[in-house]
């Protein structure tokens, strides 16, 4: 026991030099530079000389997911921190807050410190917290991905976290997020159109909806009744944009899409290194780092949780795009249909256009590929995040193929 209880506080010392060390670091942050030139962030542009207390609060506003310690051991009896192995997961778990934000209370919205905030953003957060009952907690993530092959306290790829997010989206009724992850570099158009365009529900059947419950047919206000309505899309397009480093043809195209108001952003970084870039000045990524470790942080008494270690108020970071790793996932929410149709327009126009692509954009699903079956909920005994207590109720999930590289 003395053994035991003398290797915990080892650990637990080690992780708090780590943090302090990490905190010292973020307070030394190169500043923006002086320049004319436009900063971009998720779809939004911003003029640094004239603006810049407004990009730092844009750029704080953002849902900042970091490693955690001394929450519940993951599984009953596996890690309680993800220092070390959970910095894409936290990555993760930045795009989809995005989509949130952006599903709930629209890309304008500000966040300010102390400040009251609406119940909806509440309820977002709540949805990542540090426990297993939370539908994109750390232990729902790092346990559905087992089905991706990976082990609990193993390192996610783009690729994976963007499969599990999908999965996991299967489960949660409030969002009610339909997920397309693409597959090897292309975008179908026709089946994101079937998986997104839902037949409204009858009146009978709206009125016996639980209040919280987002169902296809209040999602889209003045539906006429038989008119599909569109389920929010979140749209993942993992890339790998050469073979060990980015190919420089693919800079513009990779930085055009930041500039479109349905962008996330993008996971990706460095080998065992994730960082979630939130836009770009220059020729250099702004960034999220989840490298930073911080005590769990539960639900208070009152229902609502103490948000000031979810947001990063310090400048952020810079990196070169050129010494981006090149595999990488674009993100991109379409709360409507007509985002949608503007996204694949604005594709069209700025990546199409490139000899070599960064990604397709096709109307029809490929006929040599298997047909597309809208994901669904898997028959369970439990609804909800509650679902994933173990890794042998994984075993109904296929693994999915990883994405190719592009050819040069």
């Amino acid at each position: 026991v003395e053994l035991a209880q003398d290797d915990s506080w080892r650990m637990e010392s080690v992780l708090s030099r780590y943090e302090n060390q990490i905190t010292i670091f973020a307070d030394h942050l190169e500043e923006f530079p002086d320049t004319d030139e436009l900063v971009w962030i998720l779809g939004k542009p911003h003029l640094l000389k004239t603006e810049k207390s407004k990009l730092l609060s844009d750029i704080s506003a953002r849902l900042w997911f970091t490693y955690r310690r001394k929450f519940s051991p993951i599984g009953g009896t596996g890690p309680s921190s993800d220092a070390g192995w959970g910095c894409m997961l936290r990555c993760g778990q930045m795009m989809l807050a995005q989509a949130l934000i952006c599903r709930h209370l629209g890309r304008d919205w500000n966040w300010e410190k102390q400040k009251e905030q609406p119940k909806e953003y509440q309820r977002i957060l709540q949805c990542f917290l540090d426990r297993k009952d939370c539908c994109y907690s750390i232990h729902q993530m790092a346990q559905m991905g087992v089905g991706e092959g990976k082990s609990i306290g193993e390192w996610f790829g783009p690729n994976t976290v963007a499969q599990v997010l999908k999965k996991l989206a299967l489960f949660d009724e409030w969002n009610s997020l339909a997920v397309y992850v693409s597959m090897d570099n292309t975008v179908v158009i026709e089946d994101i159109k079937k998986m997104c365009c839902v037949l409204p529900l009858s009146a009978d059947t709206v009125g016996e909806s639980p209040p919280d419950t987002l169902n296809a047919s209040n999602q889209s206000k003045g539906t006429p009744a038989g008119r599909p309505a569109w389920k929010p899309l979140l749209l993942i397009v993992p890339l790998r944009l050469g073979i060990n480093q980015i190919n420089p043809v693919y800079v513009d195209a990779f930085k055009e899409c930041f500039k479109m108001p349905q962008s996330l952003g993008a996971l990706g970084g460095k080998p065992n290194n994730a960082y979630y870039f939130i836009g770009f000045l220059g020729d250099e990524l702004i960034f999220l780092d989840p490298h930073t470790t911080q005590t769990f942080v539960d639900t208070e008494e009152n229902g609502t949780v103490d948000d000031q270690t979810f947001h990063c108020l310090q400048s952020p970071q810079r990196m070169n795009i050129l010494n981006l790793d090149p595999s990488v996932a674009l993100g991109f929410f379409c709360k409507e249909e007509k985002d949608f149709d503007s996204w694949c327009s604005l594709v069209q126009k700025e990546i199409l256009k490139e000899n070599l692509r960064m990604f397709e954009l096709v109307q029809k699903h490929p006929s040599h590929w298997p047909p597309f079956v809208p994901p669904a909920k898997p028959e369970v005994t439990t609804t909800g995040a509650e679902f994933i207590d173990s890794t042998e109720q994984l075993e109904e999930f296929d693994l999915e193929e990883d994405f190719e590289i592009l050819s040069v």
